[in-house]
């Protein structure tokens, strides 16, 4: 599972939508006085003796695996949150509840683009109060915690901040499609394996997120789905079983000064336009870059639309235009404005559905 050995790394080509091509941003932490200063204001006792009991262990049983996650309660029919990479292709799952109580549980529905999965049980204890979400952005420095079984350490928790928002994370396995997953939450709080499916929360123990992923051979950056991403597919999950996700089809690199000294823009902003899925909702609608251009010793894709803003938001990187696409639906007609040749214009896209990631190339 992902939580155990993360694939990261610049991903050369992703079809829109969901991410940018890219490398995870990184910022700078407060100093060390100021994060022990923030940490102290939250009552982590209080957080722990609030949330733990709505947090359970994940085991899994596959053909070729034995895995170990972690999730929370969600409501009150028995359903449970956790990561879609936890229970992927899973014959058998298990959850067992803060003071040792064990249940079979149904995998209801799974989306591979958010990670994100629902388990079903029969009944939760009465102790195990679903947890409330936190849709709102979190700002970084604010304290939180992350609660799991880490190692196979139930019932952990671990402090720390958050160090940003609106991450790219890739995602993917090395013998699989490779995607990312926008608008992550970055944190200090010390997520290992055995932590993916395990809420972040805040000094309230509400979920700001679903702990997801930690990059291999670093310390202090882990990542967290954010909870109005929960928020969003989690329903469609119970329902359907699945999520629909947007759809434009295309992949695109964001507009750099060499990138711009390439196509003779006068603009350092926006995305450039690589290629145009034949078939999908951008065929005939945008135009990729057929070119390459050398500047400085450098290929460089060229002549290509440029996307300026999608409904009137500026697109200044790539992430904002897959952050963008995560809050509408397959159907939905969005309108673009692009540069191409030079001159502005606008057009309009109906948005398909994203086909499953082992459909993509």
């Amino acid at each position: 599972m992902r939580g155990q050995s993360l694939l990261v790394g610049v991903l050369a080509l992703v079809l829109l939508g969901m991410g940018p091509a890219g490398a995870v941003e990184h910022v700078g932490e407060p100093n060390a006085e100021a994060t022990a200063d923030l940490q102290a204001s939250c009552n982590y006792q209080s957080l722990y003796d609030r949330a733990i009991d709505s947090v359970v262990t994940v085991q899994v049983l596959t053909e070729e695996r034995q895995g170990l996650g972690s999730g929370f309660v969600y409501d009150d029919e028995g359903r449970i949150v956790t990561n879609q990479h936890v229970v992927a292709n899973s014959s058998m799952v298990e959850v067992q509840f803060n003071r040792g109580e064990w249940h079979t549980a149904e995998v209801i529905g799974t989306d591979a683009y958010s990670d994100l999965a629902v388990l079903e049980v029969n009944q939760t204890p009465d102790y195990a109060d679903p947890l409330e979400l936190q849709p709102r952005q979190p700002q970084p420095g604010q304290p939180v915690g992350a609660l799991g079984s880490p190692l196979g350490l139930e019932a952990t928790i671990t402090d720390g901040i958050v160090s940003g928002t609106n991450r790219s994370l890739p995602a993917g396995g090395p013998q699989g499609p490779q995607f990312t997953i926008p608008n992550t939450i970055q944190t200090t709080a010390a997520i290992n394996p055995g932590n993916s499916g395990g809420p972040l929360v805040d000094c309230e123990g509400r979920v700001l997120g679903v702990n997801t992923a930690t990059l291999s051979g670093s310390e202090n950056t882990g990542f967290a789905v954010p909870a109005s991403r929960v928020e969003r597919v989690v329903p469609s999950l119970i329902e359907n079983g699945s999520y629909a996700s947007s759809f434009v089809g295309i992949s695109t690199i964001e507009v750099s000064p060499i990138i711009a000294e390439a196509n003779g823009l006068d603009v350092t902003r926006g995305v450039l336009v690589r290629e145009v899925i034949s078939g999908s909702p951008a065929d005939g609608i945008l135009r990729g870059s057929p070119d390459t251009e050398e500047v400085r010793g450098v290929e460089v894709p060229a002549g290509g639309d440029v996307i300026l803003s999608i409904e009137g938001r500026q697109i200044l990187t790539g992430e904002d235009l897959s952050s963008y696409l995560t809050t509408t639906s397959p159907g939905d007609t969005v309108t673009m404005t692009i540069l191409r040749d030079g001159e502005r214009m606008q057009v309009e896209i109906e948005l398909g559905e994203r086909p499953p990631p082992d459909s993509e190339s």
